[in-house]
């Protein structure tokens, strides 16, 4: 009995220390929201970045050469790789060119293998590539196996290869890069079945690596970055279908570069770009899926496929 009454009190006890703590985060959540954390500073950092040839994988590259960084710019196409290397150059920043294929668990190693011997242990990695822009979905919409080798399946090749390393030196970051088709396919209509299978993978895989992390109390940090991918490209402007265009409106990758640096250097575990895009996609997974449907029927954004 006695046993019965300790073991109840225990309980009581967790769950109001569980209502004070979840009320803390909440209130301190949205004080961050008016006064968010300062951004570190990334100078000398070893940074990767996956999909560094075109779109918002080359402005992270290059605002990341401005910040200090050591960048090590990897992507399949060697042409625009050493393209956005050249140009990078021009402003005495340290940038290197590696051509990979990152579904390719080999050449990921070997890729990984020289910036290391090159340029020293990888202290952050952005993984870019696997969100197409809306010019390559319309005329080249990715296939079920490419799109998962190339979104979900090469960042275990990443980590196989980088994480070993952060988790010696006691730091490290590792960014993802995920479309809102993780959160709801329905907001990108059209995107094509296997572009929004991948991308609710990926939210998953960001998701689990944050939660196997945070128990063996390792000080690697991870992000999950949702973002928009029609919106960043205005030369397709013709091709992209808003119901409400001042609501979504356009952005150029340029700025979304610089959105999604601005939320890794301050630790954010999770943002999206615009910002409202997140609190969005929490709202259509609570909400019953029949309002979910017409909230997405009101929105009506994606590409026109032709």
């Amino acid at each position: 009995m006695l046993l019965k009454i300790y073991s109840m009190l225990v309980l009581t006890l967790d769950v109001i220390a569980l209502i004070f703590g979840i009320c803390f985060s909440i209130i301190l959540a949205f004080y961050r929201t008016l006064k968010p954390l300062p951004m570190k500073s990334l100078q000398n950092e070893v940074i990767m970045v996956i999909g560094a040839g075109r779109g918002v994988g080359k402005e992270i590259a290059l605002q990341l050469c401005q910040l200090g960084a050591i960048v090590a710019c990897v992507d399949k196409n060697e042409k625009m790789c050493r393209a956005t290397v050249q140009q990078a150059s021009r402003e005495m920043a340290i940038a290197r060119p590696y051509i990979c294929d990152v579904s390719n668990r080999k050449q990921v190693a070997t890729t990984v293998e020289a910036i290391r011997h090159d340029l020293g242990n990888v202290t952050m990695v952005l993984h870019c590539c696997g969100v197409p822009s809306p010019r390559a979905l319309i005329e080249d919409p990715p296939g079920i196996k490419e799109a998962l080798e190339i979104s979900v399946i090469s960042h275990f090749w990443l980590l196989e290869s980088i994480l070993p390393g952060m988790q010696k030196t006691g730091r490290g970051h590792i960014v993802v890069l995920s479309s809102v088709a993780g959160f709801s396919g329905g907001i990108s209509r059209g995107g094509r079945v296997p572009f929004s299978t991948a991308q609710f993978a990926l939210q998953g895989f960001a998701e689990s690596l944050h939660a196997e992390l945070r128990q063996s109390n390792s000080n690697v940090v991870i992000t999950l970055v949702h973002f928009y991918p029609f919106i960043l490209d205005a030369d397709v402007a013709k091709d992209i279908r808003l119901r409400i265009p001042s609501y979504f409106g356009t952005m150029p990758a340029s700025e979304a570069a610089r959105r999604i640096l601005d939320g890794v250097r301050r630790n954010y575990t999770e943002f999206s770009v615009p910002g409202y895009l997140l609190y969005l996609g929490h709202l259509l997974r609570i909400l019953p899926k029949k309002a979910s449907f017409m909230l997405q029927d009101l929105l009506d954004a994606g590409v026109n496929f032709g």
